[in-house]
């Protein structure tokens, strides 16, 4: 998480939502990325989806089997798919997002029955530190 973490710092400083992302199989980093919305003109460029698309690339496979995916924020509707979709074996995030998170904050889509792949998750993993860089974000920008 600490590595997710960085990544979510790359973010801040683009003037992005500080969300990072790293996906891993065993002890090896297979991809890291961040959220890139804004500047890349793309609203799906979320960290998960950034990270997902470069861990397919690398590993020449779309099913990312076996891989963790830890990321600094409770993931959205979308990313949620996404990791389904790619059949990311476990999920870790830092921070609960009580607006849009999916993983039992605003909604808990764990709980729905008709995915075909349900990723072990575990919340609040250095939730602190992965809540604190929002907080400061968001603060920095009503400032």
């Amino acid at each position: 998480m600490k590595l997710a973490l960085l990544e979510a710092e790359k973010s801040y400083r683009l003037s992005e939502v500080p969300v990072g992302s790293i996906i891993t199989m065993g002890d090896r980093i297979i991809a890291s990325s961040h959220n890139r919305t804004i500047n890349d003109n793309d609203p799906t460029s979320h960290a998960e989806i950034n990270a997902i698309r470069k861990a397919s690339k690398k590993m020449g496979n779309y099913r990312l089997t076996g891989t963790t995916m830890y990321v600094t924020l409770e993931p959205c509707s979308m990313c949620y798919g996404a990791i389904i979709h790619a059949r990311i074996s476990r999920l870790v995030f830092g921070a609960y997002d009580t607006k849009t998170g999916v993983c039992g904050s605003s909604v808990n889509l764990l709980e729905q029955i008709f995915f075909n792949h349900t990723p072990e998750i575990k919340g609040g993993v250095l939730e602190k530190d992965c809540s604190s860089i929002l907080k400061q974000f968001f603060q920095d920008k009503r400032n």
